[in-house]
């Protein structure tokens, strides 16, 4: 009877605290388990806070994607609130997300990813090396980080962002666009740099889920569409997601429609929307060869690279036309109700849900994060890829399940919940 055991304490080069544990006996995977250890810290228990906080307060739970917060709180709020923020405001708002986009893609692809596909622990160690590549991935992320600052207010945890649009808005976004030309001309190139890897040979069926829009490639709103051909509007998502609890893992692990295991994130946006891709983005997504479909959650690399370009070209777009709005925000008025609100995080769908009080104040939240959603689904890619190759060596395998972990640049401290605990002296 042979045994082997593989262990990673504490996974690196992913946002957050995990680890792995993986058994196997007689070329059998007996137990797998992504574990998330990291504390839980309490973002839904909002209770009591004023309908206008969320936004702000939410953003915290990420320095890497606060903006996707700030979208996803206020289009529930506004929703309860029976607002829809439209024009030249919606604009700026996918204008505000195409930054962070840019500047989230930027530091996967070139300082989290990119090492294991070229040999190294780290991107500083592959900076030696590798220094023009890494210094382009350093450009392309400071003007990520310039577009969300100019108008979010700053880089991280934006503070221009309120229920309705924003308290300011910008005079002028011309000054950006030399910077964003340049960034556009780096994607490209990063395209064509990751394409050349050497990409394992593995493909799974997933079942992919992701916002789509009838008119765009969707990231600021839209119904949310599942590779079987269904779809559903956002604020059905309680009828069809449901979380549960796993003994392993403070992170909560989701079913769709009572199955496990499905796949948000590059990948489910690109399998089903990718024909509404920008030109540039469209062309470099052919030339890198992705297909309609990718199916390879390690040339996840290449998606996310064409979506970079996509964000450039579309965020010169919205500059070139952007003629300063009469007014900042729509009025929103509390009121009692319920409001849902979706949009595309870098990894995946983040989904909101308020209850708003008579007073205006929140009497029920909850917050769906995509890593949430895909930690079943990794564990699933894990057991695909570790079984078959359980003759390799020890040090080989937990390599080749970190990469694989790090395909989905899991935000571990987004995913991690709170339970209600109940304490008994007996």
């Amino acid at each position: 009877m042979t045994h082997k055991t593989i262990r990673v304490g504490g996974l690196t080069r992913v946002e957050g605290e995990g680890a792995l544990l993986v058994r196997a006996r007689d070329g059998r995977i007996t137990d797998l388990q992504l574990k998330i250890y990291e504390p839980p810290r309490f973002f839904e228990a909002l209770r009591g806070r004023a309908c206008t906080e969320p936004p702000d307060i939410t953003a915290r739970i990420c320095g890497i994607c606060p903006v996707a917060y700030q979208m996803s709180a206020c289009q529930a709020l506004e929703s309860a609130c029976g607002v829809a923020v439209e024009g030249a405001l919606r604009d700026l708002r996918l204008l505000l997300y195409y930054g962070e986009w840019i500047e989230s893609h930027a530091l996967h692809i070139y300082l989290l990813h990119a090492p294991d596909f070229l040999g190294y622990p780290s991107g500083v160690a592959m900076a030696a090396d590798h220094r023009p590549a890494v210094e382009r991935g350093l450009a392309l992320k400071k003007a990520g980080n310039e577009l969300v600052a100019a108008v979010g207010g700053r880089a991280i945890h934006p503070i221009n962002v309120r229920l309705g649009g924003f308290y300011r808005a910008p005079a002028d976004l011309t000054p950006l666009a030399g910077r964003l030309r340049q960034a556009l001309r780096a994607a490209l190139d990063t395209v064509e740099w990751v394409s050349g890897f050497d990409f394992p040979e593995v493909e799974h069926d997933y079942r992919f889920l992701a916002l789509r829009h009838p008119t765009e490639y969707a990231i600021l709103s839209g119904d949310v569409a599942v590779s079987d051909g269904t779809a559903f509007p956002v604020c059905d998502w309680p009828r069809h997601v449901v979380e549960e609890q796993v003994r392993h893992s403070t992170a909560l692990h989701a079913r769709l429609d009572g199955r496990p295991g499905y796949l948000t994130g590059p990948l489910a946006r690109y399998a089903l929307n990718a024909p509404l891709l920008s030109p540039l983005a469209l062309r470099a997504a052919a030339e890198a060869g992705l297909g309609r479909v990718c199916r390879n959650p390690f040339r996840s690399i290449v998606v996310r690279a064409v979506e970079v370009v996509h964000a450039c070209e579309e965020a010169l777009r919205l500059i070139d036309r952007y003629v300063p709005p009469d007014e900042p925000a729509v009025p929103v008025t509390p009121r009692p109700g319920v409001g849902h609100g979706a949009s595309e995080a870098p990894r995946g769908i983040l989904y909101h849900r308020y209850r708003i009080d008579e007073q205006g104040l929140i009497a029920g939240a909850d917050i769906v994060p995509p890593t949430v959603q895909n930690q079943a689904r990794i564990e699933d890619d894990l057991r695909a890829l570790v079984e078959p190759r359980l003759g390799l060596p020890v040090a080989r395998l937990t390599e080749l399940c970190e990469r694989a972990i790090r395909n989905h640049d899991p935000c571990i401290s987004c995913s991690a919940h709170f339970l209600d605990v109940s304490l008994s002296h007996e």
